[in-house]
């Protein structure tokens, strides 16, 4: 795998909070902590904004995307409700994680508990080219559904 450089502020208010890291070689998401004192309820149908203590500068022409962990998803209901969210690369203020309670339970999220995961994206800016046609293909505008499922 490549590796970029960025430049990280880890500037938690829990001490005991780590830095991200990737769980295993090949991971693609580096996990993200709870930078929390004291835990926090998500009651089911609400949406709570959890900090990191994590200010970055990304490289220019990158992205960092904020995505879901799989397993809260699963297991608790709990989904990032803008996922993937996106982090520019002129933005340096902490990045928080906003995240929904889909369950009909209360979820609890303690100081320091993985609640998302961030991936270092190419960006590729769009050079629009303006056309009165484009090409026909077999689906045409065939939409939400259209393929029976």
């Amino acid at each position: 795998m490549d590796k970029v450089k960025v430049k990280i502020k880890f500037q938690p208010k829990n001490k005991n909070i780590k830095i991200p890291e990737y769980k295993t070689i090949n991971s693609a998401g580096a996990d993200i902590y709870a930078d929390l004192m004291e835990p926090v309820v998500i009651h089911p149908k609400s949406i709570e904004l959890i900090p990191t203590g994590i200010y970055v500068e990304i490289p220019e022409g990158y992205e960092i995307q904020i995505r879901p962990r799989s397993g809260l998803a699963l297991k608790h209901g709990i989904i990032l409700p803008n996922s993937p969210g996106t982090i520019d690369s002129d933005y340096r203020g902490e990045i928080k994680i906003i995240l929904m309670n889909l369950s009909d339970e209360d979820f609890v999220i303690n100081p320091g508990d993985r609640i998302a995961q961030m991936v270092l994206s190419k960006v590729y800016k769009i050079e629009w080219e303006l056309s009165d046609n484009l090409t026909d293909t077999q689906r045409g505008d065939g939409g939400f559904g259209h393929t029976g499922i």
